[in-house]
């Protein structure tokens, strides 16, 4: 009796394990899972031109990165069944290819390499969701079908991305089977930045971030998944400040924060390495997590290799991420002038690149060179159109005193995160608002609005679509002085406050100076401000009684971005629409110049600066 008991508890076993797909059975068995990603490409499709690198010692001229070398590299694995292609977020918005194809160059691009899915960025919203639908639909023409990952956006049924179901574009997870273990990927967005910096619909509600995490690894553990890999757009730090408070969690590939990870010391022209790539982690349970990131615009990919034990547990995480890099050179001659290298030079370079872990060198991918020429052809003229000219370099900054340097790569910028006045080039925009607005005493704008430098030269369209990618149009405010010094102090705590670091709500003006004291609490940071008269040219003291008229664009006017006290002047119906595009504003600006400068030292909104460390900027 007791032995029949045994059989049928047996059977029982066997078909629960059976009819649970399968799910179960690979209890037991170890696995070596290598994962290729990407992140943050912003419709950066082409090479970039003239990048320096250090080769063999040598600063060398290279083309780095593109989507025709990015398909190379995935190609590269064809063949291996323990490879997951994965593209941790933001495909949209940063150059013409954006601004002409909403996305469909970006799709088209991407399904040359067939990730096995991608995570839902914060600036897929920014044309809202009906254009994050169409990206998507683009994605999903043709064999690829690539799942789009978000567990914590929750469409409202009746919207375009859920006309029928909540996961009719956007699921929570997809399940890869990786020599026949499946492996659960989530993808997680960032919350409070997608609501506040681009354009969902209300409808679309966003959970917390490590909430949705965890509920969704726990329904794939119920499924008898054990390898789970969280797919995040939400930046570095909050990635590894989540994997402590998760469980079962054993790998997270990110985006958001365009971090640089790993072993890049001997390239001095890079932004300095945040951390170890993988970066190596302890969750909730005391067990390893690996975290990856690579970089932005197509310029890298990461690679991860993931050892799991016969319990599921990571026992080891290896790997680098590498800079993409073309096979033509250039070094300088006895002069100091760049020239392209000897014929008998390119074998020698390309034998010490492949020595270097950090550099990977490969031809452009057929198939996508076809694809990106299709595009190209259309984009070509409108890039080189010229506009006018920078007598010198136009720094970006976000914040003054930021630790990253966004435009150390430029001749003439390579200490501009350490002056007081911050950007030249945001400063410059915010004057081109103020000269296209003749009605307005002074114009705002943010800091994360403008997202290239501009190095002394010509000035193409092209570079000007790049600068201000987003279809803004610039609006005129009726605002007080005491609502503007709320405006300022808003935008300033909307990041400062929340401990974040990108600072994209930083704001900048023409028109209106400060003193800006980052070390003092919220309603204490901004002193000594003062407006300039558009006629007289003089300054004087903001008062805070007066109603001055403000051009900023139609973002921040909806309190958007950190800017919530311009909100209710904005819903009260209280301004003025003037239906011209911000890009337009700075392009007109250049070509009504000819030539541009970095603004006059008094006209600079930030006049000092005292960092949040305490430390004064000059």
């Amino acid at each position: 009796m007791a032995i029949s008991a045994s059989v049928s508890l047996v059977m029982t076993l066997a078909f629960l394990l059976a009819s649970c797909g399968g799910m179960g059975t690979h209890r037991g068995t170890p696995l070596e899972l290598t994962i290729a990603h990407i992140n943050d490409h912003h419709s950066h499709l082409e090479a970039l031109p003239d990048q320096i690198v250090r080769i063999g010692g040598v600063d060398t001229q290279v083309e780095l990165g593109g989507f025709t070398r990015l398909a190379s590299a995935f190609r590269s694995y064809e063949g291996r069944d323990n490879v997951l292609r994965l593209h941790a977020g933001d495909a949209s918005t940063g150059t013409l290819y954006y601004t002409l194809f909403k996305g469909r160059a970006d799709a088209d691009m991407m399904n040359t390499i067939c990730f096995d899915a991608m995570a839902v960025g914060n600036h897929e919203f920014d044309d809202g969701d009906a254009q994050l639908k169409s990206f998507i639909e683009q994605l999903h023409t043709g064999p690829c079908k690539t799942p789009v990952l978000s567990a914590n956006v929750h469409p409202q049924r009746g919207t375009p991305l859920a006309p029928q179901n909540a996961e009719d574009y956007i699921q929570p997870y997809a399940i890869k089977n990786i020599r026949g273990i499946p492996v659960g990927i989530i993808g997680i967005t960032i919350k409070r930045k997608t609501q506040d910096s681009s354009s969902p619909l209300p409808s679309t509600s966003f959970e917390d971030e490590t909430s949705a995490a965890q509920r969704t690894i726990d329904q794939l553990k119920a499924r008898g998944i054990r390898h789970i890999v969280l797919l995040t757009h939400q930046g570095y730090q909050a990635d590894k400040a989540m994997a402590t408070k998760l469980s079962d969690v054993d790998v997270i590939i990110g985006g958001d924060s365009h971090t640089l990870l790993g072993n890049f010391s001997k390239q001095r022209h890079l932004p300095k390495s945040a951390g170890p790539y993988p970066t190596r982690v302890a969750n909730r349970d005391g067990k390893p997590v690996c975290v990856g990131q690579a970089w932005e615009f197509s310029k890298a990919m990461g690679e991860m290799n993931v050892s799991f034990n016969a319990e599921g547990d990571v026992t080891s995480c290896t790997g680098q991420a590498s800079l993409i890099i073309g096979d033509r050179f250039k070094r300088k001659d006895a002069a100091g002038k760049w020239v392209a290298v000897d014929p008998a030079t390119p074998q020698k370079i390309a034998a010490e690149a492949a020595t270097d872990a950090s550099l990977k060198m490969l031809a452009e991918d057929a198939i996508a060179s076809n694809v990106l020429r299709s595009y190209s052809s259309q984009t070509e003229k409108m890039q080189k159109e010229s506009i006018g000219e920078a007598s010198q370099a136009l720094c970006l900054v976000r914040t003054p005193g930021e630790s990253f340097n966004a435009s150390g790569e430029v001749a003439g910028c390579e200490e501009a995160n350490q002056r007081a006045h911050g950007s030249d080039v945001t400063q410059l925009v915010a004057q081109s608002f103020l000269r296209t607005s003749l009605r307005a005493d002074l114009a705002l704008h943010n800091a994360g609005g403008v997202r290239i430098p501009v190095p002394a030269g010509a000035i193409t369209l092209g570079q000007a679509f790049a600068l201000m990618p987003f279809n803004n149009v610039l609006i005129e405010l009726p605002v007080t002085g005491e609502q503007i010094i709320a405006v300022l102090e808003d935008a300033v705590s909307s990041y400062l406050d929340a401990g974040r670091s990108s600072g994209g709500g930083h704001p900048y003006a023409a028109g209106l100076r400060w003193h800006l004291d980052m070390s003092q609490p919220k309603g204490r940071r901004f002193s000594r401000l003062e407006t300039k008269d558009r006629q007289s040219g003089t300054w004087a003291s903001l008062d805070p009684a007066r109603t001055y008229i403000v051009a900023t664009h139609e973002f921040l006017a909806r309190g958007q971005g950190g800017y919530a006290s311009f909100k209710p002047i904005y819903d009260s119906g209280n301004y003025v629409n003037t239906h011209f595009l911000y890009t337009q504003a700075f392009v007109d600006y250049v070509r009504a110049h000819g030539k541009v400068q970095r603004p006059a030292p008094a006209d600079y909104s930030h006049q000092a600066v005292t960092t949040q460390a305490g430390v004064v900027l000059h």
